[in-house]
């Protein structure tokens, strides 16, 4: 098989990969919008696609993290050959379309770095991998992004509820936020176009550069840019509507400040760590702030096992699309049979999770229910304590994946304890009343006596 058609094969799995990236992603601008009503689910994709388009043309800082801070170069060049580079693009694609298909924001840009790293070290050793650079433009931010994003959507959403707390029993016009969010989660779309296309741009140029056909340490080529743009925007474009019903609907309840505050915290992290050039997981990122606003929303609940399961899949997904990439280098290095071992069994793969995908078929229909956004200053209020009264999308939970029935179960059982307490104190309140009134036909006995 000669190099030039192994580097087709790259570009074209690496367009693939980019597309995949788009679909999975963008319930990270879109998915707490589209919960709060403030955008139809078909006109979200539309303008995060349009967006994303946009932001990939902005900054190529990210590309060349991938492209030349990652794996190392030798006196030859870099120290990956192209049929390692489709073996590491292999791993991230299965890994990518598995945790779609389970509803699993994970993070395609973890994905992809573990398949690169798992083919390299196959191929090349450990000396490969750029540690140094590992360390601090992956393993660093992917640790401090979303902590910092979720402290800052925690503050971000305490100042949004206290700047319109109203104590007249009024309205607080706190619905207007719905219209805020277009904005908030516009600039997300547009700061993920920024960093995520442009990972792929930097695989591209890798294999440009492994192939010797580019010179090393120079950017990505226009054609590059221009073509790995428009596959994130054709991904973006098609939902992935099974991680937006995730991200808007089971993590925590989402209304609008709360959602306003996550979107701006989520677009300032990432347009801050592309400017630095860090390549950042935005899925994180954006689940970090969702995580935040929740807590800061008093009333609001947190499903913690849901947290758990998809911080669970951050912490596979490196190892997991390493081994993955890692089996399919040693299978390439049998030869051109081995290439073509690889893209017929990656191929049925994709095929298979595509066709399991048609069973419990998740769309713009039937994402998100249409939400019932109660007036945020609706509230039970009963002496000391507050008793919200919430609403919480509902379904039938054979039809949902095992993290969307968990948090649906989860949901269920909060909304039994509310009642619990609701019913709890109305009892007592009957209860004094009935004492009063008994108290009060006492004094009236002796008045009389």
């Amino acid at each position: 098989m000669e190099l030039t058609l192994i580097v087709l094969l790259v570009i074209v799995l690496a367009l693939f990969f980019d597309f995949t990236n788009g679909f999975h992603d963008t319930a990270n601008a879109m998915a707490t919008p589209i919960a709060t009503g403030a955008l139809k689910p078909k006109t979200a994709v539309i303008l995060a696609a349009c967006l994303n388009l946009v932001g990939a043309f902005l900054s190529t800082e990210v590309a060349k993290t991938i492209s030349g801070g990652i794996i190392n170069e030798g006196e030859g060049g870099v120290l990956i050959s192209p049929e390692m580079i489709f073996a590491g693009l292999l791993g991230a694609v299965v890994w990518n379309l598995v945790t779609w298909l389970y509803g699993l924001p994970s993070s395609s840009s973890h994905a992809l770095f573990g398949g690169l790293i798992g083919a390299a070290v196959v191929g090349a050793g450990f000396e490969a991998i750029n540690g140094a650079g590992l360390l601090s433009k992956v393993l660093i931010p992917a640790l401090a992004a979303p902590l910092t994003a979720g402290i800052v959507a925690f503050i971000a959403t305490k100042v949004a509820y206290a700047i319109t707390r109203r104590n007249d029993g009024k309205k607080d016009g706190r619905g207007r936020y719905r219209y805020a969010q277009i904005a908030s989660s516009s600039l997300i779309a547009l700061a993920h176009g920024t960093n995520d296309a442009q990972k792929t741009m930097g695989v591209i140029t890798l294999t440009l550069v492994a192939a010797n056909l580019q010179d090393p340490d120079t950017g990505p080529h226009i054609w590059v840019v221009v073509t790995c743009a428009l596959a994130i925007a054709l991904g973006t474009y098609s939902g992935g509507w099974r991680i937006i019903r995730t991200m808007g609907a089971g993590l925590t309840q989402v209304k609008p400040a709360q959602g306003f505050a996550a979107e701006t915290s989520t677009a300032a992290t990432i347009l801050a760590s592309t400017h630095l050039g860090f390549a950042l997981s935005t899925t994180q990122v954006a689940s970090g702030s969702v995580i935040g606003s929740g807590l800061g929303r008093r009333g609001s609940t947190v499903r913690w096992r849901t947290v758990g399961r998809i911080a669970s899949g951050w912490l596979f997904t490196l190892p997991a699309a390493g081994a993955v990439g890692a089996l399919a280098a040693v299978i390439a290095h049998i030869g051109p049979v081995g290439i073509i071992i690889d893209a017929v069994i990656g191929f049925g793969v994709i095929l298979f999770i595509f066709w399991r995908s048609n069973r419990n078929k998740v769309d713009h229909d039937n994402a998100i229910p249409s939400p019932d956004v109660a007036e945020s200053g609706y509230a039970v209020r009963i002496r000391k304590g507050t008793v919200k009264a919430e609403t919480t999308p509902t379904g039938s939970v054979q039809s949902l994946s095992p993290v969307e029935q968990s948090a649906v179960r989860d949901d269920r059982a909060a909304r039994e304890a509310r009642k619990a307490a609701e019913r709890a104190v109305r009892a007592a309140e009957k209860a004094e009343r009935a004492a009063r009134k008994k108290n009060g036909k006492g004094k009236k006995s002796g008045d009389a006596r």
